[in-house]
Order: structure tokens, then C-alpha cells, then sequence
């Protein structure tokens, strides 16, 4: 509804967790090449077990964001990286845009309080290599409340990042 995906070829869902959004994307467009990452291998276990049972495929990689946002193999290589309930916007968008090809869009999934922590992430997803292109509040039918975030990559994101997590902890962008 908010986001066409009809240019997408190749995904990330960094923080696979259980799956959201990645396998209804995959069940919505089944034609994907859809990676799961995830730093928690039983998370990977039940994903590859849920995606068999539904007939579909994905990549399933067990790892850190911030260290495959620094393998070749991964950088700058999706259309499209999506993540929920993952991070802070401002450590999200460095483990995310690293990810994404220039042109391509990070699509961050949050909750109510989104908008806020966009407010503060304006810097880092600019220093990353991203630009804001739009932002949607909406409701879920249960009434809680959601934004959804959309950044598009206008630039590669500079070597250094991602950064590890302490770095990241010590100096917030």
C-alpha cells in the first residue's frame, strides 16, 4: 500500500526475527530474492523451517548487521532492506543503508514513536548515505499506532560504517 514493489528484485530483512515482514513480502511477490539475517541462529532454524512449509525460498544468513554491512558479498548489493523492531532509526539506518544499492530504499518499520526517533536520526541516515523521501502514520486494526519510514540511498555509504556496536554505543551519529 505504501511502498511499490514492483522495481524489486533483491531484499535484506535485517533482523529477520520471526519473519515480518519478509515472508508476507515473499507470499505477496514470491519472484523476490529475499536474504534473512538474523544474529540469532534458532530465529534462522524456525524461518527456514516456516519458508519450506509455505513452498517458498530465501537466503538465510547467520549474522551481525554491522558485520556483513562490511562483507563485499553484501554491501550496497539490495534494492530494498527492510527491518522491525530491531534498533533505535539512528543505529537501525547504520546497520541497514549499507545494505542498499544507491537508488535503492531502506524501509524502516516502527512504532508509534517513530517520527521521534527520525527526528534524531536525520544526521546519520544523511551521513550514511540516505535521504528521507516520505513518512506514513497508520493504525493497526487493533489501534496501535505505527509509522513507517521511507529513506532512499542517494550516495554510497562511507567504508567506516557500519561501525561495531560499541563504537556505535560510544558515538552515536
Amino acid at each position: 500500500k505504501y511502498f511499490d514493489l514492483e522495481n524489486v528484485k533483491t531484499v535484506i530483512d535485517v533482523g529477520a526475527g520471526a519473519g515480518f515482514p519478509s515472508i508476507p513480502l515473499l507470499i505477496y511477490k514470491p519472484d523476490l530474492c529475499l536474504t534473512m539475517m538474523d544474529a540469532i541462529n534458532k530465529r534462522l532454524t524456525f524461518l527456514d523451517t516456516a519458508i519450506h512449509a509455505l513452498g517458498l525460498e530465501a537466503q538465510l544468513i547467520h549474522s551481525r548487521a554491522e558485520d556483513s554491512g562490511q562483507d563485499k558479498n553484501y554491501r550496497e548489493m539490495f534494492d530494498l532492506a527492510t527491518a522491525r523492531a530491531v534498533a533505535p532509526m539512528n543505529v537501525l539506518a547504520e546497520y541497514c543503508l549499507p545494505f542498499v544499492k544507491v537508488g535503492g530504499y531502506f524501509v524502516a518499520l516502527k512504532g508509534s514513536g517513530g517520527n521521534d526517533e527520525l527526528k534524531e536520526a536525520k544526521n546519520a541516515i544523511k551521513i550514511l548515505g540516505g535521504k528521507v523521501e516520505e513518512v506514513f502514520d497508520y493504525e493497526l486494526p487493533t489501534g496501535d499506532g505505527r509509522t513507517l519510514i521511507l529513506i532512499r540511498k542517494v550516495s554510497e555509504t562511507p567504508e567506516k560504517y557500519p561501525r561495531n556496536k560499541g563504537q556505535m554505543k560510544k558515538k552515536k551519529l
